[in-house]
């Protein structure tokens, strides 16, 4: 491992670094420091996880290089949060101690006049949010055509967030001659356009697996049914009483009900969402930054940018829509060389997302039981045990009341002091532990898969658009919250498929989503939604095909239709397709004919000998009827698979009678054309 010396980094840098307390470069830095200071004229792709050191990678060559007798804007750093973007102004501020490099940071939510009259000022760095240093150049405010290099930091957030425009309107007008350093923690296929668009032969550097999870975090999963995940987040807090973490949540207003919740049961949590003003997100920021609240509860979208370091625990009250949002919310913890634990709590509907999450991280989960009362309370009693062995006492400060607390606890003996001790620290816990049971989900796979069919709290629903309409789950869910206009419907499982998907709502709003979903459209497109049923794997795919034939035929004009039937066997696929094999010599010699026959609707001319033959000739035989007597069964709606069965002998009878009606009508439908 190489020192910063070997770095080639100029002693005015040096020295603030040294100062800082950084001793050896990280893995990042060490690649990226050499490349940038070696080259102007370099892109970059830098794939490396929140808390690796990001920051001082691209942060110190930009400073070494920065012509300070300039007073030209030289540098502009983009980041998806206010939060990061003053974070990284203010690391390159401490960076730059011993030399004057002047650097703004400009965001939204705060004063554009005074940030204005900052840049007026001269400044050779400008450390933005992508909207904001966008107004401000449609504004004349800042001049870019002195830039050397954009950076583009957390890429791949502020493209979730949707700042892709913004992203490649401030790269189109910026200089073509300058560089484009490129650092993300995942390489989407969003992420992959920008870079195609805007890098001429990047240079790749991977730090750890590309698209991976940071390598010192332990990833455990809890089962519970959906109406216990907040018991279930009690009891994970109850049993690690050190913990500082963050609690992820879908929505606003869960958020803010988890954390009201926690607040009221007496844990020092609050909450971190789009609905607090400016001045509480940097309250409740700076309380959790010095560990006056052991847990911020968080949507993604706030928690973005967040630099908040030695977090022991991230914990999913909610899996993520996206599975590469998972990495970045286990990669704030386990930073800086350190273990972290991510903590999952799921419901066995969620079993197959959890082991997409596992390929994306290339990581198992470790499935854990919930720990029972019992089990809390003995971590607690020995955690302050623990606690009670490491107090330094200090006889000067405690002399002086020692007799008189002698005096006061004479009457005990040891036993009675301890209980005393216990149940005095304890009562809260034993209280509430006392007579509560095992919440985890017992039973073995094939029980979990009839809880998970037949004893299901969600409602599946299937929606007539898939991958083909650039259909993903945060699409759904985007949906679901326009329609209906709720913000608290729980979302399961969501699966897309190519022209259609699957979805689940919890069951008490089936009613609302349909209601919502009646007479909607999508890019022109009218949307439909019906109830679907909830079905084991096998008979799942079952559904599918099902599902699939109905779809395709009333939504894609019949095309898919015609395929399905082709891939019912030979005989089928010859009739539907004999037009096509007839040989050129056939058609020269049918030219004729085939006019009289359009002229007469395709019927035999009057008094014509062959009309027997003909008719003869046109009649299917018995087992091409079978195979589309079969056909039909096969398709039949899915709605109508479980209706009670007759007895065998009517059901024979009357399928005779539906065969015998339905070719009539097929073969003289057929004759007339």
């Amino acid at each position: 491992m190489k020192n910063f010396e070997e770095l080639g980094i100029d002693n005015n840098i040096l020295k603030a670094v040294q100062e800082l307390g950084f001793k050896n470069p990280m893995p990042v830095q060490e690649e990226v420091i050499p490349l940038l200071l070696s080259s102007d004229k370099t892109d970059i792709v830098a794939l490396a996880q929140t808390g690796t050191g990001k920051t001082a990678a691209f942060g110190i060559p930009i400073l070494q290089k920065t012509d300070c007798n300039s007073k030209d804007v030289q540098y502009l750093i983009l980041s998806p949060t206010r939060e990061l973007c003053l974070q990284i102004a203010d690391d390159l501020i401490d960076l730059s101690k011993y030399k004057q490099v002047k650097i703004a940071a400009v965001f939204g939510g705060a004063s554009i006049e005074h940030q204005i009259r900052t840049i007026k000022q001269g400044v050779h760095i400008i450390s933005a949010t992508p909207g904001r240093l966008l107004d401000l150049i449609n504004r004349k405010v800042v001049n870019i055509s002195k830039i050397k290099a954009v950076v583009l930091d957390e890429a791949d957030e502020m493209l979730n967030m949707g700042f892709r425009d913004e992203l490649e309107a401030i790269l189109s007008t910026t200089p073509k001659e300058k560089s484009t350093y490129l650092f993300s923690a995942t390489m989407p296929k969003e992420v992959v356009a920008i870079a195609e668009k805007f890098q001429k032969n990047p240079v790749e550097i991977t730090i750890g697996r590309k698209n991976a999870g940071a390598e010192n975090v332990n990833h455990l999963a809890y089962f519970v049914q959906a109406r216990d995940r907040y018991l279930a987040l009690k009891r994970i807090v109850d049993f690690n009483p050190d913990i500082y973490g963050i609690v992820f949540c879908r929505t606003r207003k869960e958020t803010q009900e988890v954390a009201d919740l926690l607040m009221k049961d007496g844990y020092n949590a609050d909450a971190l969402h789009g609905d607090l003003s400016q001045a509480q997100r940097d309250n409740v920021m700076n309380k959790f930054r010095i560990r006056h609240l052991k847990l911020l509860v968080a949507t993604d979208v706030a928690a973005r940018g967040l630099d908040v370091d030695h977090l022991t625990h991230v914990i999913n009250y909610n899996l993520p829509d996206e599975n590469e949002i998972y990495t970045h919310r286990s990669g704030r913890t386990g930073r800086a060389g350190k273990s972290g634990t991510s903590v999952v709590i799921a419901n066995l509907k969620e079993k197959r997302k959890l082991q997409d999450i596992e390929k994306q991280i290339g990581k198992k989960f470790s499935i854990t039981s919930i720990p029972v009362g019992e089990e809390v309370c003995e971590k607690q009693l020995f955690h302050l045990i623990d606690r009670m062995e490491k107090v330094e006492v200090d006889d000067t400060q405690i002399e002086s009341y020692l007799p008189t607390i002698y005096k006061k606890l004479e009457w005990l003996d040891r036993e009675e002091l301890i209980k005393k001790f216990v149940s005095l620290e304890f009562n809260r816990f034993l209280d509430y532990y006392k007579n509560t049971g095992d919440i985890n989900i017992q039973g073995d796979r094939k029980k979990d898969k009839r809880e998970r069919n037949g004893n299901s709290e969600y409602t599946r629903f299937f929606i007539n658009v898939g991958k083909m309409d650039d259909i993903k789950p945060v699409s759904i869910i985007g949906m679901i919250n326009d329609f209906t206009g709720l913000r608290d419907i729980e979302v399961g499982e969501i699966e897309i498929l190519k022209t259609f998907s699957f979805f689940e709502v919890d069951k008490s709003f089936t009613q609302n989503i349909l209601d919502a979903f009646e007479n909607k459209t999508r890019k022109d497109r009218k949307i439909s939604v019906e109830v679907a049923e909830s079905k084991s794997r096998s008979s799942g795919r079952s559904d599918s095909r099902n599902r699939r034939s109905r779809d395709e035929r009333s939504d894609r004009g019949g095309g898919d239709d015609r395929r399905e039937r082709k891939s019912g066997g030979g005989r089928s696929e010859k009739r539907y397709s004999d037009r096509s094999e007839r040989s050129s010599g056939d058609r020269s010699e049918r030219r004729s004919s085939d006019r009289r026959d359009k002229r007469s609707g395709g019927r035999p001319e009057r008094g014509s000998d062959n009309r027997r033959n003909r008719r003869s000739d046109d009649r299917p035989e018995r087992k091409t009827d079978k195979r589309r007597e079969n056909w039909y069964e096969d398709r039949k709606p899915a709605k109508f698979e479980n209706e009670g069965r007759k007895s065998d002998r009517k059901d024979k009878k009357d399928r005779k009678s539906r065969k015998s009606n339905s070719d009539n009508s097929f073969y003289s439908k057929k004759s007339r054309k």
